[in-house]
């Protein structure tokens, strides 16, 4: 039959294959092979499904296939060995501090250590405002107030004071005045933001600020009045840089919402006669007024034993 293989018989009567059977059977196994082996090609060559989607937690396989993250590349910032000591000193208390410092005579931004930058200025803003009074006043004596809010801190004798300045809009922006004339742009706060507490007390000073004005206001001849009652100040509030002889300085102090006390001082050392204007700040992690205290004796303490290393200046000659 036409399409069969050529059979033939041999003399033990078994069928075998002429060669051109044999070649047409080899031939048809080798495109079964051809094409069973082009499908399983095919498969591979395939693209593998899509992934499906990113989830929140990877799972522990995707975690393993996922190359590691390469360690940061920044390196720490470099401290100055003053930085590093008074870091050091922070580390040592349970409080946050900060501490500003400059020249007297300069007009540079003073240089500044610690945490704590900035809060309500409480207390220390009465030497701005005692300063504003004496204008005022067109005097070169210090009124019985003017003392008595600069060496015991008394609030209605600075209340009087600011009452004389004119309304509380008026006197804002007269001890605001001070302030300017000596690079400070600190905003006085005319408002009783806590009724039970006095408007210009909540104003908002930094230590970098105040220690701006006082590098400066320190040297006007004006103000030579107010400096001498801020070597007069009472016992009982005579600690921080007030433990360091020579010291004219105010302190201020305060709760905060939640009764937490902050406890600063403004200052000036001196050596002979090269200078430094200082603000110091303490937020106890107690909150009491006492602790805030005691950690201001330590940064007087501190500032004592690097008097040397601190930014001095005089005054310029008239």
């Amino acid at each position: 039959m036409a399409g069969m293989p050529d059979w033939r018989h041999n003399r033990f009567g078994r069928a075998v294959v002429s060669r051109r059977a044999a070649v047409i059977v080899v031939g048809l196994i080798l495109s079964a092979l051809i094409v069973a082996g082009g499908f399983l090609i095919g498969s591979n060559l395939r693209p593998p499904p899509p992934s499906p989607g990113p989830t929140n937690q990877p799972t522990a396989q995707t975690a393993v296939a996922q190359p590691a993250s390469p360690p940061p590349t920044s390196t720490p910032s470099q401290l100055t060995p003053l930085e590093a000591n008074f870091a050091d000193l922070a580390s040592r208390l349970h409080a946050k501090i900060g501490l500003a410092v400059s020249a007297v005579g300069s007009t540079q931004t003073p240089s500044t250590l610690g945490d704590w930058q900035s809060g309500p200025a409480w207390s220390t803003i009465k030497v701005p405002l005692a300063i504003a009074g004496l204008r005022a006043d067109n005097s070169s004596t210090p009124s019985v107030q003017m003392k008595a809010a600069i060496t015991e801190s008394d609030n209605a004798a600075a209340e009087s004071i600011w009452q004389g300045l004119g309304d509380p809009a008026t006197a804002a922006a007269k001890v605001q005045e001070v302030l300017r004339e000596y690079g400070d742009f600190t905003t006085v706060e005319s408002r009783k933001i806590r009724p039970e507490y006095t408007a210009f007390g909540q104003t908002q000073w930094s230590l970098s600020n105040q220690a701006l004005f006082l590098a400066s206001a320190a040297c006007d001849s004006r103000n030579a009045p107010i400096f001498g009652l801020m070597e007069q100040v009472e016992p009982d509030q005579s600690w921080g840089i007030g433990t360091i002889a020579g010291t004219q300085f105010k302190g201020g102090w305060g709760p905060s919402l939640a009764g937490n006390y902050l406890v600063r001082q403004i200052g000036i050392l001196s050596t002979g006669n090269r200078k430094t204007a200082v603000a110091i700040a303490a937020e106890p992690a107690s909150g009491s007024f006492a602790d805030g205290t005691q950690d201001l004796n330590e940064v007087a303490n501190w500032l004592n034993d690097h008097l040397a290393d601190l930014p001095v200046g005089e005054c310029p000659a008239d």
